[in-house]
């Protein structure tokens, strides 16, 4: 049962791996810039599956102990695996000693491939989806691994490296715009601007998210109404 589960379960995740080895990679190399030790990466992978925040978190355990700050940031940035959650309460149903680690291992990739891979007749449904998420969660872990190791070998000058969080989120935001989520996102953008105005470069980013949060709220039914709600 194991073999075929694997066999269903590999091939949808071929094109993940490509893309979760090289981000992998790129964050191992980015912990080791920002001054963690090396088996950090890797660490905070396979204990804590969640993106792009990871490499917020990277940054956050440098800087002033505010856990307040780290859960505002944490629901805005993964939020949406709340939806998730809801959209797999019946998929996951009887998966027993599998659920919580299914649970624990959901990401938008593993979302999306447990939703639509095809699983052949007579075979374990909830065994396919463990492997899905395992591998997925493998790319990753390995990714950092190797990233890690080659920010602690290297020898070239790694400075501005610390960007590519910037440029991350970037690329989100124009993704999200070139999608036609303009109100949203330009919104958005300036909330922060008048936050930061404001409060300041250390005090804009919760007053930020809460206005945000208030604003989209009260308005969401206008951004349905566009059809520009994300």
């Amino acid at each position: 049962m194991h073999k075929e589960a694997i066999h269903t379960a590999f091939p949808p995740t071929i094109p993940i791996m490509a893309g979760f080895l090289f981000l992998g990679i790129t964050y191992g190399i980015y912990m080791h810039e920002l001054g963690h030790p090396a088996y950090f990466a890797p660490l905070m992978a396979a204990i804590m599956l969640a993106g792009s925040m990871e490499f917020v978190a990277g940054v956050l355990l440098l800087g002033t102990f505010n856990p307040l700050a780290a859960i505002i940031m944490t629901l805005m940035i993964n939020g949406r695996h709340l939806f998730y959650g809801i959209a797999m309460l019946d998929r996951f149903k009887g998966t027993g000693k599998l659920k919580p680690y299914l649970i624990y291992g959901m990401c938008d990739e593993s979302f999306v491939v447990n939703q639509t891979i095809h699983i052949p007749e007579g075979q374990n449904k909830n065994l396919v989806m463990f492997y899905v998420t395992l591998f997925i969660h493998s790319y990753w872990v390995v990714g950092s691994l190797l990233g890690s190791l080659i920010g602690s070998f290297i020898i070239i000058d790694l400075t501005g490296l610390e960007f590519v969080l910037a440029a991350l989120f970037l690329v989100i935001f124009l993704d999200e715009f070139l999608k036609g989520k303009r109100a949203p996102a330009t919104i958005g953008m300036m909330i922060s601007i008048i936050c930061l105005m404001v409060f300041g470069k250390d005090y804009f980013l919760i007053p930020s998210f809460i206005v945000m949060i208030v604003i989209f709220f009260v308005f969401q039914r206008y951004f349905i109404r566009l059809g520009d709600t994300s």
